[in-house]
């Protein structure tokens, strides 16, 4: 997904150098080719200071005053207990990374790290916006007409009509912000398009998304997300992330036969050469790196989730991601919007 930013644009971005499956290794060369991109840009690398200096050794003709480093003394591994992290780990990389947003020093922060712990360090330490229950996490999908924003991929695996309108608001928020979409098509993800489908939860949802000034178009099926059937497509997030696997592993699984096929003998091998440049731009159009980039919505903050095995160039995607969310200010576009069409629910008696 192309993301487009103007080259003066002014930030600061905290980054997690030492989370993820690589670390440092695709941290600082992601953080390089960014600024390279914007000379207004400034990047600050949290994580052990003497690592992080060896690894910019290794890169000494692109050495930058665009660049910092702030200490931190403990990492975050990727399969720790997210309420260890935030009890045990108070010097952790991710930990000063979102600080450094909360202290006012960074205006996001961008981590590769145990997706668990990020959750719940940015909601202790940044809060949630007024009238936001739960955070969710959103990212987007490449489709037939371009992109779509889905979300909750796995922060909240139960939830409530409510929290399903809270999530519709911020995933249309942010669609408007970042694709310039004034009214972004919202849709419920469900087990068919007719009224009477789906369980109490998404029919209730549904009743005070309709109610609502959002651009609700109705239910939207599974493959309904890959047909560019809405802008913004919203679930609960065991389903959304039991959908987001599937479709890695569907992604996978063509790539592999695909390549079988291919090598199969000399006259594949000599159609795989001829249609190179087909394969090449159609890689390239559902590269999961085009879209490398999870926002944590609803907090107090911008944070971005990066994927934990990410490379280089999947992480500059997602500190563009951020770039945009503080070049638009999303939260304070999500918050405003919150005010303007929040259900409150009845006490019950």
């Amino acid at each position: 997904m192309a993301i487009s930013i103007p080259r003066d644009t002014a930030a600061t971005i905290a980054l997690d150098a030492m989370g993820g499956d690589h670390g440092p290794n695709v941290v600082v060369p992601a953080a390089l080719s960014v600024l390279e991109e914007f000379p207004n840009l400034n990047l600050i690398l949290v994580g052990h200071e003497d690592v992080l200096h060896a690894t910019l050794k290794t890169y000494q003709n692109k050495q930058t005053d665009q660049l910092s480093i702030c200490h931190a003394s403990q990492v975050v591994t990727m399969d720790e207990l997210p309420s260890q992290a935030l009890r045990g780990k108070k010097d952790s990389s991710m930990r000063v990374a979102i600080n450094l947003v909360k202290e006012g020093a960074a205006q996001a922060c961008v981590s590769a790290g145990n997706t668990g712990a990020l959750m719940a360090t940015a909601r202790f330490v940044l809060k949630t916006l007024p009238g936001v229950d739960r955070p969710a996490i959103c990212t987007s999908l490449p489709t037939i007409a371009g992109h779509v924003h889905v979300l909750d991929l796995g922060a909240n695996v139960d939830v409530s009509a409510q929290h399903l309108f809270e999530f519709a608001v911020m995933g249309s928020v942010l669609t408007s912000a970042v694709d310039g979409l004034k009214l972004p098509r919202v849709g419920l993800l469900n087990i068919g398009e007719e009224e009477i489908k789906g369980n109490e939860v998404v029919k209730e949802a549904a009743r005070t998304l309709n109610d609502s000034k959002l651009n609700y178009i109705g239910y939207v099926e599974g493959d309904g997300i890959f047909l560019s059937h809405a802008d913004v497509v919203v679930c609960d997030g065991f389903v959304g992330n039991v959908m987001l696997k599937t479709t890695e592993g569907v992604a996978k699984m063509i790539s592999h036969y695909m390549k079988q096929e291919f090598k199969r003998n000399i006259f594949t091998k000599l159609a795989g050469i001829v249609s190179m440049p087909v394969l090449k731009a159609f890689r390239r159009r559902i590269d999961p790196r085009e879209y490398n980039g999870a926002s944590l919505l609803g907090l107090q903050g911008i944070v971005i989730k990066s994927h934990g095995g990410a490379d280089s160039y999947s992480f500059a995607n997602a500190i563009r991601e951020a770039v945009v969310e503080v070049t638009k200010k999303v939260p304070e576009r999500i918050s405003s919007q919150l005010e303007s069409l929040l259900v409150i629910e009845e006490p019950k008696a």
